[in-house]
C-alpha cells in the first residue's frame, strides 16, 4: 500500500472516530435529558387525561401547552381510558398529574397511594347515570333487582351504582355487578348482554342518541362526579409553582369552554370522532370550571370514602383532608 493511501485511510478512520464520538455524546445527552425530566432546556411535566375532559379540551385548544412552555415547562399529555388506569399510572410515576372523577382518588388513597388533591371542577352529575334500553321494561330503580348492571371498578360508576342501589332500597347483593371497562360495556349494552349500564359522558350522550337508551336516573343528588386534578404528595410539595400555573391556565381554558359552546362542540366533535349532536348534549348539560380545593368538596369525598368502607368496597378507613393541598382558592 502506498504512503498516500495509508495517509488517506488514517484520515478516514480519524473522521469516523470523531463522528462516532459525537453521536455517542449526543445520544448520552439525549438519554440524560430524558432521565432528568428535561427536554431542550424545558422541564417535562406529564399529565394523564381522558377523552372529553378539561385537559383534552385544553390540548385541542392549544393554549395550555404554549403557556406552560413560556414558563419553562414541556407539557406532555397522555390519554387513558378511565380513572383506575390513571391512578395506576400516577402511582407508578409514569405521569405527574392525573385528571379523574370522584371515585378513583378515594379508592387510590384507601389502597395506600400517597395522593394529593390539587384542584377540583364543577359537577358532571347530569351527564352521569344508569342507562337502560327504552323497551327493556325497566322503569324504576326497584326494577333493577336481579339485573346485570355494567360498571367499571375504581371509577365514578362504581360509587354511583352503590348510591342508586341504596336509593332503590335494595342491597348490594340484589343486583348482578358486572365489572368491565367502558368500551366493553358499550358493546355489551348495544348487544343486550347486560340489562343496565352505569356510565358518564360522552358515553351517556352517545347511547341516548344512538342506542335507544334512556337514563333511568342521573347522578344528580347522588354523585357529583367532579373533575379532580391529582398528583402524589411528594411531587405536589416539590412542584407548587407547576401546580399553580397548571391550574390557572386550565381555568382559562374552562372559562373559554363555558362561553364558546359552538366552537367547543365543533372542536370536540372532530377530536372525539363523535356526531355534533352527541357532543352538544354532553356540553350543554354541564358547566366547565377548575379551581383549588374547598371544604364542601372535601366533605363530598369523605362521604364517599365512608360509604365505601361501610360496604366493604375499601378495607381501610381514610381521612380525605389528609390528601388535600389548598391553594389558588
Amino acid at each position: 500500500m502506498s504512503k498516500t493511501k495509508r495517509t488517506f485511510l488514517k484520515w478516514v478512520v480519524g473522521i469516523v472516530l470523531v463522528l462516532w464520538a459525537g453521536v455517542a455524546y449526543y445520544g448520552y445527552r439525549q438519554t440524560d435529558s430524558a432521565t432528568s425530566g428535561h427536554s431542550n432546556g424545558l422541564t417535562t411535566v406529564t399529565v394523564g387525561y381522558q377523552k372529553g375532559d378539561p385537559f383534552d379540551i385544553a390540548k385541542e385548544r392549544g393554549q395550555l401547552v404554549k403557556k406552560m412552555k413560556a414558563k419553562g415547562y414541556k407539557l406532555v399529555l397522555k390519554q387513558f381510558q378511565d380513572g383506575n388506569a390513571l391512578m395506576q399510572a400516577l402511582k407508578s410515576g409514569s405521569i405527574d398529574y392525573a385528571r379523574a372523577g370522584d371515585t378513583p382518588p378515594v379508592t387510590a388513597q384507601s389502597a395506600g397511594t400517597d395522593l394529593a388533591y390539587v384542584a377540583v371542577g364543577s359537577t358532571k352529575a347530569k351527564g352521569s347515570g344508569i342507562l337502560v334500553k327504552k323497551n327493556s321494561g325497566i322503569n324504576s330503580l326497584k326494577d333493577l333487582k336481579g339485573k346485570k348492571i355494567a360498571y367499571t371498578k375504581g371509577t365514578s360508576s362504581q360509587y354511583l351504582l352503590l348510591q342508586l342501589v341504596e336509593k332503590a332500597g335494595l342491597s348490594v347483593d340484589d343486583v348482578d355487578w358486572v365489572n368491565m371497562d367502558q368500551s366493553s360495556a358499550s358493546v355489551a349494552f348495544a348487544k343486550g348482554k347486560i340489562d343496565a349500564w352505569v356510565t358518564w359522558d360522552p358515553y351517556t350522550a352517545q347511547a341516548e342518541l344512538t342506542e335507544n337508551a334512556k337514563a333511568l336516573s342521573t347522578g344528580v343528588g347522588m354523585s357529583n362526579n367532579r373533575d379532580y386534578i391529582l398528583s402524589l404528595q411528594k411531587y405536589a410539595k416539590a412542584h407548587k409553582t407547576v401546580s399553580k400555573y397548571l391550574v390557572s391556565y386550565l381555568e382559562d381554558d374552562m372559562q373559554w369552554a363555558d362561553t364558546h359552546h359552538t366552537k367547543l362542540i365543533n372542536m370536540l366533535s372532530k377530536s372525539l370522532k363523535l356526531k355534533k349532536s352527541v357532543v352538544r348534549k354532553m356540553v350543554e348539560r354541564r358547566h366547565y370550571s377548575i379551581r383549588g380545593m374547598y371544604a364542601s368538596v372535601v366533605k363530598e369525598q369523605q362521604e364517599m370514602a365512608d360509604n365505601f368502607y361501610k360496604n366493604g368496597i375499601t378495607t381501610k378507613k381514610i381521612t380525605v383532608s389528609d390528601a388535600v393541598t389548598y391553594f389558588n382558592k
